[in-house]
């Protein structure tokens, strides 16, 4: 449908020995397909982490990854190379409301809303911009959601690595190893897979010391389907799910900041389509079973390393997962990362949740001299990382939702009382590459 034609390059010190490949261009097929495969190396970490920590089959994640990832390239008019991955914004909702009555049927139906949520925002912010974003969130707003999401999701980090503190504290040691280690120079590109890396050491110390059961892998099919499972509807967990809407906004809108940085290219334009891409994707993995989706920061890295911006290469990519997905057997064999391995890179990956909500606060300069935006941060971060919860009826809410319209609130009532200020109001959402790339501290 797209056409893509051949570029001609000279090589370039540091740069892999390409020139800039734009996202309208490839290299030849051959280069491309290489360069298709590097990128799923890259995702595949935090993808797959991602249903196992919240009980949902890796390969049916990966399946609705690789349409996701289609669908968002076709959407954008093959303009904003991405990969979408399976989104940690809403393991702290999934993972709550599987371990209640509601069950994963009740959890996939919260997905498939949020996905619904994301894709009106989308079709909004295409006709008339996202300043009405930033009006109902500003950045005291916005850090203080995202930070309260990862918080959140502490005690459940905690209960992984207590099931093997051994296993967990090798697998975070080894992450943040190849994180740091390898950050500069020639071998910059393991540094975007210390997730991956730090979970194969983890899991190979698993093995050794007996942790692992492989009996189910022999039985598995090559080839065949990946489970799929239906949405219950239970309009009681809404709640929970929806402000994770607020923190797929900030990937979209950064990752579209991101890539016209490295370009050159202005792609706002293409900010509703990305968005309402990621809201269809979502909802199709919430049709299926799957977990939401998101744009990832690990492909950033894939791309600031290779100059290679076509996508092309992400047309592969997904191909190439979807090979994967159609494998059970390579499911299986993902499904048997135990805990402690789950455990070790959750305590990582869920504080960067948090701490990507402070580096919003600092990056926009929000001045928590002021007492109405330290109220509003101290309120709601508290109410996140306690998991304050009240039932009402049949409908029980949680932390993650009444931290999120408690702060929206209480933000704009103060506005009343404090007045505007340039710290108070802010956009918060309109930052370039460095926002984004908080994820992408250790490849996350």
């Amino acid at each position: 449908m797209f056409k893509y034609k051949k570029v001609k390059f000279s090589v370039k010190t540091g740069d892999g020995g390409v020139s800039v490949v734009s996202p309208e261009e490839r290299l030849g097929w051959g280069k491309t397909v290489a360069l298709g495969l590097q990128h799923i190396v890259a995702m595949f970490g935090a993808t797959f982490l991602v249903p196992l920590l919240i009980g949902f089959p890796p390969a049916t994640t990966l399946f609705f990854t690789s349409i996701s990832t289609a669908l968002f390239l076709l959407i954008c008019a093959g303009k904003v190379p991405s990969y979408l991955g399976s989104s940690f914004a809403l393991i702290a909702p999934v993972t709550a409301t599987v371990s209640s009555s509601g069950g994963q049927g009740s959890a996939i139906f919260g997905i498939l809303c949020t996905g619904l949520l994301l894709a009106l925002v989308g079709v909004i912010v295409h006709w008339v911009g996202v300043k009405w974003i930033n009006i109902l969130m500003p950045p005291v707003v916005c850090g203080s959601i995202v930070a309260l999401i990862g918080f959140n999701l502490a005690p459940s980090a905690w209960s992984n690595f207590d099931k093997a503190p051994i296993t967990a504290l090798i697998t975070l040691l080894s992450i943040i190893f190849f994180g740091a280690v390898f950050r500069r120079g020639k071998l910059a590109i393991i540094s975007r897979l210390s997730i991956l890396l730090g979970v194969v050491v983890g899991y190979i110390y698993a093995v050794s010391a007996g942790q692992v059961d492989f009996s189910k892998i022999d039985d598995a099919k090559w080839f065949g389907l990946p489970e799929f499972a239906a949405p219950t509807v239970n309009l009681g967990v809404l709640l929970m799910f929806l402000p994770a809407v607020f923190v797929l906004i900030a990937e979209n809108i950064g990752h579209i900041k991101s890539i016209s940085t490295m370009t050159g290219k202005n792609l706002d334009k293409y900010s509703g389509r990305a968005l309402l891409a990621d809201g269809l994707g979502t909802v199709l993995a919430g049709l299926g079973g799957g977990s939401a989706t998101t744009t990832y920061a690990e492909n950033i890295g894939v791309m600031a390393a290779t100059k290679v911006y076509s996508t092309a290469v992400y047309w592969v990519a997904a191909i190439g997962a979807m090979i994967l997905a159609l494998c059970p057997k390579f499911g299986i064999l993902i499904s048997t990362v135990p805990p402690g391995v789950l455990g070790g890179a959750a305590t990582l990956l869920y504080g960067m949740i948090g701490m990507l909500g402070v580096r919003i606060w600092v990056e926009n300069k929000v001045n928590f001299a002021r007492m109405e935006n330290i109220t509003v941060a101290a309120v709601t971060l508290v109410i996140g990382i306690a998991d304050f919860t009240f039932t009402i009826g049949d409908i029980t809410v949680g932390g993650i939702a009444i931290g999120s319209l408690v702060c929206i609130i209480l933000f704009h009532i103060l506005k009343v009382f404090y007045g505007s200020n340039k710290d108070f109001d802010k956009p918060s959402i309109t930052q370039g590459q460095e926002s984004y790339e908080a994820y992408d501290a250790y490849g996350a």
